[in-house]
């Protein structure tokens, strides 16, 4: 029989409160507090971000106060950085590549509840990854759901929520985000 951890990386429907994943969400609370603790330590934060993340690049900061659910399932590339109070909820991966950039208040999501009440007040959950590309501002108080994926050159624009796919070299916005427009970034 599965575990609750094992569906939730499954992208099976689990129970988010139990026991075995809330181990998971203790380990990362207790390393963004600490993020808030060294608020002004470039490096001491730096090194909370590589403990905390499953992978990262050499360069990376996270401007505090962050949360994540696990932050193990969380991957960013060379040159990441998060800016303010951003959240990423990371039941599954949540793959981020080189020089991405995220806005204040900016939400990723990689887990979602059932529409079905009746499952839902089971305390279920389901997760789906995201991917981020290379090269992509995601602007302040942008959502991007559960499942997406989001190509190279990319630009949300702020408060944008992003449900379906977008793919590389464009500006998108609104909710639900469309293309705003096409970008030709070799000649900008």
């Amino acid at each position: 029989m599965k575990t609750e951890y094992e569906k939730m990386i499954k992208g099976e429907y689990y129970d988010s409160l139990s026991e075995e994943i809330l181990v998971h969400v203790r380990r990362a609370r207790t390393l963004t507090d600490r993020l808030m603790e060294f608020k002004y330590d470039e490096e001491e934060k730096s090194r909370i971000i590589k403990e905390l993340f499953g992978s990262t690049g050499e360069k990376v900061a996270v401007n505090p106060p962050f949360t994540c659910d696990h932050g193990t399932h969380i991957h960013v590339g060379e040159n990441f950085f998060a800016n303010y109070d951003c959240t990423i909820m990371d039941a599954c991966d949540v793959r981020i590549g080189k020089n991405c950039l995220l806005g204040p208040k900016v939400s990723i999501f990689s887990v979602g509840h059932p529409i079905n009440a009746e499952l839902r007040n089971k305390r279920l959950a389901i997760a789906k990854p995201v991917t981020i590309g290379d090269n992509v501002w995601i602007g302040g108080n942008a959502v991007i759901c559960p499942g997406v994926t989001i190509g190279s050159n990319v630009v949300v624009a702020a408060g944008a929520v992003v449900t379906g796919n977008i793919p590389d070299n464009v500006v998108v916005g609104g909710n639900p985000a469309k293309i705003i427009k096409q970008c030709d970034f070799s000649k900008d």
